[in-house]
C-alpha cells in the first residue's frame, strides 16, 4: 500500500515537472522568437531599408553597408527542438519575414501575450505560433513592403 502511493505521488510529481518544464521553454520561444522578429526588423530597416533577409546568417553580419551591422548576436537554438533548424515565413520577395518552430505539440499559454502575439492564444500547435516582422503601414494604409520601393 506505501509503495503504491509513493508510486502515485512520484507519477505526479513527474506530471508537475514536465509542465513546469514546458511553460519554461514556452516562455523561452516567446524570448527567443521575439529577438528573431526584431533582428528582421533591424535588418529590413537597415541600409536604405524595405529588404528583408535571404538567410537568417545575414542577421549576424549585415554587409548591406559600412560598418558591419550585427541584428542579432547568435543563432539561437529553438528551445522546444534544441536545434537551430527554424521554421521559415517567407516574404512575397522570397526573403524571410519571421520564423516558427517546428516542434510538436499544442501549447499550454493561452494567455498574457504581448498585443504583437495575441493571436497565440488561439494555437493549436506551436508552428502558429509565428514571429513574423510586418513594415507598419504608410499615411495611405500601404505597407512600406519591399514591392513598394520601385522608382518613378
Amino acid at each position: 500500500m506505501l509503495v503504491a502511493a509513493l508510486g502515485l505521488g512520484m507519477t505526479q510529481a513527474a506530471r508537475i515537472w514536465q509542465t513546469v518544464q514546458q511553460r519554461d521553454r514556452e516562455a523561452q520561444l516567446l524570448f527567443v522568437g521575439d529577438q528573431y522578429r526584431a533582428a528582421i526588423a533591424s535588418y529590413y530597416n537597415a541600409a536604405g531599408g524595405s529588404r528583408y533577409p535571404e538567410s537568417l546568417d545575414v542577421l549576424l553580419e549585415d554587409r548591406r553597408a559600412l560598418p558591419t551591422q550585427r541584428h542579432l548576436r547568435r543563432l539561437y537554438a529553438d528551445p522546444l527542438t534544441g536545434s537551430t533548424q527554424w521554421g521559415l515565413v517567407k516574404a512575397p520577395d522570397g526573403g524571410i519575414m519571421g520564423v516558427f518552430s517546428e516542434a510538436p505539440g499544442q501549447p499550454l499559454k493561452r494567455q498574457g501575450f504581448p498585443a504583437r502575439y495575441d493571436t497565440f492564444g488561439d494555437s493549436d500547435a506551436y508552428g502558429e505560433w509565428a514571429f513574423v516582422y510586418l513594415p507598419p503601414a504608410s499615411a495611405d494604409g500601404v505597407a512600406n513592403g519591399p514591392e513598394d520601393g520601385a522608382a518613378s
